[in-house]
Order: structure tokens, then C-alpha cells, then sequence
């Protein structure tokens, strides 16, 4: 299975009713609904404003948003900053109204120039992502900013990401830790998940294992997936806590249930491997296949090595292909090498050396050994390629260079021969000694045949 890789990740919060600001004590909600019904008729904006609040929350109304919508548009046309943000908040959900982004963001900008703060902050996770307008990280920086200087939390975060990567900023780590910090400091979910990854690779903050599993298990306990899926990477690596599978499978489940592709990739090796669970290739299957659906590229090779050896589901090389092409056509080097393999001896693909040639020729040009060994095998050979003795040694020697003994084997018996490398039997002695002592026969085999006819010739 694939190595653990943490990552940070811009967020925009859920589509949801906006809560007002500085929001008076409730009332029971009829009266509040008639209050405020009453109050609009005298084209009151606040009043306006109000009323599609409750039609959006469904407060002594039914639950309307075309009417919210309605009564927001009114109260925004008169300069009302929350109805303003509010329509922007519809159009941006499409509730009420046709889903428009780029509406979304005139509505957030008319706000956002009054000073309210999270239309300030979402302009700014628009301007972030490039959603309703052009993508310009200098101007999301300027509105997250605004946002975040008046303790708004999700401006916070992602003026902390900003400067994580980098963008529309200089990236400056420390500045990140700051912003996340005080995001975090609020109860922010995905702020102590980024907190957490700061501490665990020491940038920004002085690397300490604790607590970047301290803030990892606060988003975990609020139920964000990502976490759950870090909090169990921890687990299982023994990083800021003592290693144990069982926990690790725990939290990988509780992301996976969560829709976390990451999580269900990572419960689904554990079950292939019995690592914190019982091992069961069926639940296996299930986990991978929801992740790998969802595009995970680690689970779309894992589920094609399901297939391949017929594990869990039924042996199945069509499928097999199927899922390492997924995983392949994402650059994974592993599927590329396998799906190669699958071409050049037909099996679940029509035999085609030149699909296997190609990728071969990806994998091994990230180093995978396998896709080396097999595509200077395919030069030697001349099949999918024109024969090239020169290119076969080129790569198998690649794939020796890596501890291959087969590889160390062939490339030891091209210098013997003199094919695609010059003639050379104290190199070709010393591919064969590193061949066998890793237990290859043909190479010990060759050896002493080589070191006897040397002897011979001597005399």
C-alpha cells in the first residue's frame, strides 16, 4: 500500500441559512413572523431583510426559499449589506433561485464594500477558487484579509492556506500557523486539522508530534473526515502516539463512513491486510471500490490487485485492467507498470506490445524497477519497439542499478556477450555475483562458467 501523504485543502463552508449578525433574542416564531410581515409592508429594508430570513430558516413560515429569495432581493436593492450577502448566499447554493456563481459574487461584493464581514469572506473564497469571477489569489488575499482581521474564522483558514501555498502571498509558513491558529482558537474543524499538519512537518512551528495529534483529534471529535483519516495515519505510522492498527482502523472508518476517499482507500488495505482488523477481502473490496469510485488512485490499483488475484470479488483481469488503467491515467507508476505487463501478454487487454511498450516507458521514467527490466526487454526482444540493444542495456541497467536480480542477471550477460554495451566480462562477473547472492541460480550458474572460462583462457 501507498505511503501516507498529508495535504492541505481550500474549503468554502456548506451551503446553509446564514446566521444574522449581531442577531436580537429570539421570539416565538409566529410573533416574529408577524412582527416582521407587518414591519414590510412599509418597504422597511431590515424588516425585509428579516422576513426572508425566516422564510429561508423556516421560522413561523414554511420553509420557502423562493420567497426568501424575494424578500432579499428587495431589502439588497435598497443597500441592505446582510440581504445582499444573503441573496449571494442562494444564488451561490441555487436555493430559491437558478444556481449563478457569478451573481453570487456581485451580490457578495456589493456586501462585501459595506464591511460585512463573511460576504467579505466568501468574495474571498471566490476570489480563491475562481468561482463567479476570474481566479486572483491577490484579491482573495485582500477580502479574506478584512474578513479575518475581524475574527471571522473561515476567513482565517483559508488566508492560512494562502500563505501555506504560497498564493497571492509569499509563502510564509509561520504567517500560516498564525491564521490557523486563531481560526483553530474558534472551534475551527478544518483549521486544527492544518494546525495539526504544520506540527507534524515542523513548518511554521517547531515540529511536535503531540500536538499535531492533539489538534488532529480536535477536528477528528468534530467529525471532519479529513482528520479522522490524519488521526489514523498517526495510529498507524506510531507518530505522537504509541503505534496501534486497531486504532488507526477506527478512525479510518469513522472518515470512510464519513464519504472521506482517503479513509475508505485506508480501511480497505487494512482489511486486505489484516492490519487492526480481521483480515476480510469482501469488506476490502467494498471500501476500495466506494474510494476508488470517488477517484482515489491509490484504491483504483489496489482494487485492480484485487481483481488480479481474485480476492474478495470474483478473478477478473478485464476488471483488473479496468481499475489500473484508472489508476494509471493518473500518473500512478505502479498500475502503469502493471497495466503494461496486462498488454504484453494479453491478459484482459488484447495483446499489444506497443501499448505495453508505452506504458512501460511511463513507469520507468519514475524509476519504477519492473517497467525498466520489461521495457529493455521489449528493446532486446524488438517487440512493440524497433530491436535496440544500446536502449535494452540503457534500461535494464536502470532496473539493476535499483537491486533487480533479474535484472542484474541480464545486464550481466549483455557485457558478457558485448550486446548494447562494450564487451566486458569483470562487469559482467560483478552483475552476476550481485545477481546470485541475492539467490538468482542462472546468475550463480553463470558466474562460474564465466570465472572457468576465464581460467581456462589463462592458461
Amino acid at each position: 500500500m501507498k505511503k501516507v501523504a498529508f495535504v492541505f485543502a481550500l474549503c468554502l463552508s456548506a451551503c446553509a441559512s446564514a446566521s444574522a449578525q449581531n442577531a436580537e433574542p429570539p421570539q416565538s416564531p409566529a410573533a416574529e413572523f408577524q412582527k416582521t410581515e407587518a414591519t414590510t409592508e412599509q418597504g422597511d429594508a431590515k424588516a425585509q431583510c428579516e422576513l426572508g430570513v425566516l422564510h429561508d430558516e423556516g421560522r413561523g413560515v414554511a420553509l420557502a426559499h423562493a420567497e426568501a429569495a424575494h424578500w432579499y432581493r428587495k431589502a439588497a436593492e435598497q443597500g441592505n449589506a446582510d440581504a445582499q450577502y444573503r441573496l449571494g448566499r442562494l444564488y451561490e447554493c441555487g436555493a430559491g433561485v437558478a444556481r449563478d456563481d457569478a451573481q453570487a459574487a456581485v451580490w457578495y461584493r456589493k456586501a462585501a464594500d459595506q464591511g460585512h464581514v463573511k460576504a467579505q469572506a466568501y468574495l474571498g473564497a471566490s476570489y480563491a477558487v475562481g468561482q463567479g469571477v476570474v481566479q486572483d489569489y491577490v484579491q482573495a488575499v485582500a477580502w479574506l484579509r478584512k474578513a479575518a482581521e475581524q475574527g471571522d474564522a473561515d476567513a482565517q483558514c483559508i488566508l492560512g492556506e494562502l500563505y501555506a501555498h504560497g498564493r497571492g502571498v509569499a509563502q510564509d509558513y509561520a504567517q500560516a500557523a498564525d491564521w490557523f491558529r486563531k481560526a483553530a482558537a474558534q472551534g475551527h474543524a478544518d483549521a486544527e486539522l492544518n494546525l495539526g499538519l504544520l506540527y507534524s512537518r515542523g513548518q511554521g512551528v517547531a515540529r511536535d508530534d503531540t500536538e499535531a495529534v492533539n489538534w488532529c483529534r480536535k477536528a477528528a471529535d468534530q467529525g471532519s473526515g479529513k482528520a479522522q483519516y490524519n488521526l489514523g495515519a498517526f495510529y498507524a505510522l506510531g507518530q505522537g502516539v504509541a503505534q496501534d492498527f486497531a486504532q488507526a482502523a477506527n478512525w479510518y472508518r469513522k472518515a470512510a463512513e464519513r464519504g472521506n476517499a482517503r479513509g475508505q482507500n485506508y480501511i480497505g488495505a487494512a482489511y486486505a491486510l489484516g492490519q487492526g482488523v480481521v483480515q476480510d477481502y469482501v469488506q476490502a473490496a467494498v471500501w476500495l471500490r466506494k474510494a476508488a469510485e470517488q477517484g482515489d488512485v491509490d484504491a483504483q490499483f489496489n482494487l485492480g490487485s484485487l481483481y488480479e488475484e481474485g480476492n474478495g470479488v470474483a478473478q477478473d483481469p478485464v476488471q483488473a485492467a479496468h481499475w489500473f488503467r484508472k489508476a494509471a491515467e493518473q500518473g500512478d507508476a505502479t498500475a502503469q507498470s502493471n497495466l503494461g505487463a496486462l498488454y504484453a501478454v494479453g491478459k484482459g487487454v488484447a495483446e499489444d506490445y506497443a501499448q505495453a511498450a508505452d506504458w512501460f516507458r511511463k513507469a520507468a521514467e519514475q524509476g519504477d524497477a519492473f517497467a525498466e527490466f520489461h521495457l529493455g526487454a521489449l528493446y532486446y526482444k524488438g517487440l512493440g519497439v524497433a530491436k535496440d540493444d544500446a536502449q535494452a542495456a540503457h534500461w535494464v541497467r536502470k532496473a539493476a542499478d535499483q537491486g533487480d536480480a533479474d535484472a542484474q542477471f541480464v545486464i550481466g550477460g549483455l557485457y558478457e556477450r558485448g550486446e548494447g554495451v562494450a564487451r566486458d566480462h569483470a562487469q559482467a562477473a560483478g552483475w552476476y555475483r550481485k545477481a546470485a547472492s541475492q539467490g538468482n541460480a542462472e546468475a550463480r550458474a553463470a558466474l562460474e562458467k564465466l570465472e572457468t572460462g576465464d581460467r581456462g583462457a589463462a592458461k
